[in-house]
C-alpha cells in the first residue's frame, strides 16, 4: 500500500504501526525458513540414498531462498517506517505524527502533508 493511502485511511500512526507489524511478520518467516532450511542440511547429512539427498537439498536450497527474500522484505518495510517516521515531525509545533496528506501525485514518490495542529504543509519523501 502507497504511504498517502495508508495515512489517509488510517492515519500516520496507525500506518506507521501497521508497517512495522508487516516488517516483523516478514522476520518471522525468515526464522521459520532459516530452520527448515538448516533442517533440510541436516537430514542430507544422515540419509544414505542419494535421491533422500537430492530432496533435502532441493529443500534446503528452497528455503535457503524464502530465507533471503522475506529478510529482504522485512528490511525495505523496516527501512520504509523509520524513514516515514524521521519525516513525520512538524517544525513548526514540533508534533510527531499528526498530519494529513494534501497531495499525493500518482507517479510520484512524494507525498504533500499538513500537521493537524498548527497546519504546516510540507513534503515527504516515501522511497
Amino acid at each position: 500500500m502507497r504511504m498517502a493511502d495508508g495515512i489517509r485511511e488510517r492515519g500516520f500512526r496507525r500506518w506507521h504501526e501497521r508497517t512495522l507489524l508487516a516488517s516483523h511478520g516478514w522476520l518471522a518467516g525468515a526464522i521459520v525458513a532459516a530452520f527448515a532450511a538448516f533442517g533440510s542440511l541436516e537430514a542430507v547429512l544422515g540419509s544414505d540414498a542419494w535421491v533422500d539427498r537430492a530432496g533435502f537439498t532441493l529443500a534446503a536450497f528452497f528455503c535457503g531462498a524464502v530465507t533471503l527474500s522475506a529478510l529482504r522484505r522485512f528490511l525495505l518495510a523496516l527501512v520504509r517506517a523509520q524513514r516515514a517516521a524521521a519525516q513525520a515531525e512538524c517544525s513548526g509545533c514540533h508534533t510527531f505524527g499528526r498530519l494529513e496528506v494534501i497531495d499525493a501525485a500518482a507517479g510520484s514518490q512524494c507525498v504533500r502533508v499538513r500537521c493537524r495542529a498548527c497546519g504546516q504543509a510540507w513534503t515527504m519523501d516515501d522511497g
